[in-house]
């Protein structure tokens, strides 16, 4: 693996004349290639090469790759296959390639009716550059359609947000991996361009071995001087949303909130539109929007139609606004390196942006899910390979065959499968996944060190949260970045906080926020299979014994319902005040629910799921007072529940503890089944199993504490 400290390379006088060129199309007149873009695109008009190409957001790595195409397209090479992961950064990256001069296609799932002219423009030649996403790579069809014909043909593979291609970097992505499957393919002669800006030493060691022993690395300073970094303590979770409704307005510019929770996205937004209307118009931005709603969304931020985006990590890599004039955070991402990736959507052609940390003692919590929530349990794994050992090579099994097998949820299988995929123990075909006949062994060494690795990230997020110094410079030794010094511009360097961002939220805000939240719908879907394994039934739920869709009061972490939830669920005798907006809350949320009941409850039957009898108790009096309903029991043992049971095994302890107490008090009835708290929903599942066994005509359960 060489450096820029020991490698140089120059351009010969006509590739020079072609990449200025491309670089005054995508930059202007004046713009020219700097000294260590000129090195990388020099080394990749080279047999053989591999660059990888470390540098700040903003720094140009893009116009590498197109440079390096245009020389090579010149020089009869064939085109270039960039792999790239969002849909965002495929449409700007299309568009700055026209600009270049070079004819750009992308194959996702926007374009379907396109993909058969494009896919034959790209074998006659026609086409520069092919733009796919890792998972596009992945899909057996893609590769037997696009791949195959390109064989030997590439003329430069570019791997663009590299660092996702080390499950030692914050975005491991598993299909990331099948790169390396590509390189495999490729003419030997074919070069290879990674570019990442989120690469610590022991990722970028990592992915340059990938690459190969003779990766050429360009690593460059990663301080942004148009970046003030700011963190704005001793907030609680409601009061952050408060102070990011009252000083939204005030921010420079248009930009975008970021989250921790798709949830919190969505109700930040709603708090901002409730309190400022169309003054200060914004929207959610997650995962699970449909891409031509983000597309939407993301073209009105760049057209400042937008004050910002409230968005999860979805809106991250490859967003391109040089004028995002702030980043605010409402809970610390657990990663340093995912976090300076973020606050790098801003500041990028303005001289200055605006960025604050809103931190919380409630984001441990979240920063401990992602420490673990990738890596593979050895249980679920074997039941999953056990599943897929009832299949033959020549019937390959589909994700929806094996989540009814398993028991397993299904973004748990795809996620498994994947990784899997990886390790060369199952292999994707087109109608499905199939073993390899390859053993799968739990490699708890490496798996422990990726979770030592997250949280000693999320301590150093504590340092930064805390102000142990500099902001940029902490986020720059967090890079490996030999160059970090104090900035003298943040916070920290400041010793105190920008005017914009002194002021604390305003009670008023604080108070319509709460109303607003503590009124919200959260439906409760019920569970349609049954897990298998140590319970004994899978498959689907028969409807005789399933419960209808319900309603929770309390979803997550909600900000709104912190304090009662501290003054309810404990050991001791509730809080008395905080008793009572529980129960108040139960009824608005069955007053909401009415319109849509199947038929009105009759009987209530409170179940102590979590162990709060006394509470739960009370609550279902209080419903039946108010709702004028029968009152009926369970008997609930709750002997050998932990939270770390698999889903099979809970169910089983479910099934085994609960009994209805009295059948006839059930029987013929509509009964509203009032648990106090679950995470799995099992003990509601089962409970709802066993009244209708015992004759209740519908279960209509109200889940007063959704836990993550």
């Amino acid at each position: 693996m060489a450096d820029t400290s020991s490698t140089t390379s120059t351009l010969t006088e006509a590739r020079a004349g072609i990449a200025d060129g491309v670089i005054r199309a995508i930059a202007g007149e004046s713009a020219r290639l700097r000294a260590d873009q000129e090195t990388a695109v020099a080394a990749l008009c080279e047999a053989s090469a591999r660059v990888l190409v470390v540098q700040a957001t903003g720094w140009g790595k893009s116009a590498v790759y197109w440079a390096a195409t245009a020389i090579r397209r010149a020089e009869g090479a064939g085109p270039t296959l960039v792999v790239s992961p969002l849909l965002s950064l495929m449409r700007d990256q299309v568009a700055a390639a026209s600009r270049a001069g070079l004819r750009a296609a992308t194959l996702n799932s926007n374009n379907i009716d396109e993909w058969s002219s494009i896919e034959h423009d790209l074998r006659s030649g026609a086409i520069d550059v092919l733009l796919v996403s890792p998972e596009r790579l992945a899909n057996p069809g893609f590769g037997r359609r696009v791949l195959d014909g390109l064989a030997g043909q590439v003329g430069l593979l570019v791997i663009d947000e590299a660092h996702a291609v080390s499950d030692w970097g914050h975005d491991f992505r598993p299909d990331y991996r099948r790169v390396s499957d590509v390189l495999q393919q490729l003419n030997p002669k074919t070069p290879v361009l990674a570019t990442t800006a989120t690469a610590n030493a022991r990722v970028t060691d990592d992915v340059a071995h990938q690459l190969g022993e003779s990766t050429l690395v360009l690593r460059g300073p990663l301080a942004r001087s148009s970046l003030q970094l700011a963190v704005v303590d001793a907030l609680s979770p409601l009061d952050r949303f408060a102070w990011v409704v009252d000083h939204l307005p005030k921010l420079p510019g248009s930009g975008i909130v970021y989250t921790l929770t798709v949830s919190d996205a969505q109700r930040l937004a709603a708090a901002i539109q409730e309190v400022h209307g169309r003054d200060v118009p914004v929207a959610a931005y997650t995962g699970g929007l449909e891409a031509g709603e983000r597309e939407r969304l993301e073209d009105a931020l760049r057209g400042n139609e937008l004050k910002a985006l409230v968005a999860t990590s979805a809106l991250g890599m490859g967003y391109d606004k040089p004028d995002l004039g702030f980043v605010v955070h409402v809970g610390s991402p657990p990663s340093p390196v995912s976090y300076y990736q973020q606050v790098g959507r801003a500041g990028r052609g303005i001289d200055h942006a605006m960025v604050a940390l809103l931190p919380s003692d409630a984001d441990a919590g979240v920063w401990d899910y992602f420490a673990t929530a990738t890596i593979p349990v050895p249980e679920n794994v074997n039941r999953l390979l056990t599943g897929l050992d009832g299949y033959g090579p020549d019937q390959p099994a589909t994700v929806p065959a094996l989540e009814a097998e398993t028991g397993l949820r299904r973004t748990r299988v795809e996620l498994m499968l994947k990784q899997l995929a990886v390790d060369g123990v199952v292999d994707r075909v087109e109608r499905g996944w199939v073993r390899t006949g390859k053993d799968w062994t739990f490699d708890a060494a490496h798996y422990d060190g990726i979770v030592g690795v997250r949280r000693r990230e999320a301590d150093i997020m504590r340092a930064y949260t805390r102000g142990d110094r500099c902001l940029m410079q902490l986020l720059q030794e967090s890079l490996d970045d030999p160059s970090a010094e104090p900035c003298g511009r943040c916070s920290v360097c400041l010793g105190e906080l920008p005017d914009p961002l002194r002021a604390k939220p305003e009670a008023e805000t604080v108070q319509a926020i709460i109303r607003l939240l503590r009124g919200e719908v959260h439906i409760l879907e019920p569970r349609k299979m049954w897990p298998g394994g140590a319970f004994g039934a899978k498959g689907r739920i028969p409807a005789e014994l399933g419960a209808e869709p319900g309603r929770t009061v309390i979803y997550a972490d909600a900000p709104e319902w912190r304090e009662v939830l501290r003054g309810t669920f404990t050991d001791a005798a509730p809080d008395p005040d905080s008793l009572e907006a529980l129960k108040a809350g139960a009824v608005a949320a069955l007053s909401r629910w009415r319109g849509s009941w199947s038929s009105r409850p009759d009987v209530v039957v409170p179940l102590a799921a979590a162990g709060y009898g006394r509470l739960t108790g009370e609550i279902a009096d209080h419903v039946a007072t108010v709702g004028r309903l029968d009152r009926a029991e369970l008997t609930v043992d709750r002997a050998g529940f932990t939270d770390d049971l698999s889903s099979a095994e809970e169910a089983r302890v479910w099934r085994d503890g609960i009994t209805v107490a009295d059948p006839a008090a059930v029987a013929g009835h509509t009964v509203l089944l009032l648990a106090d708290a679950s995470s799995s929903q099992w003990p509601i599942t089962v409970a709802a199993a066993k009244l209708r066994e015992s004759g209740a005509a519908a279960v209509l359960p109200l889940l007063i504490h959704k836990r993550p």
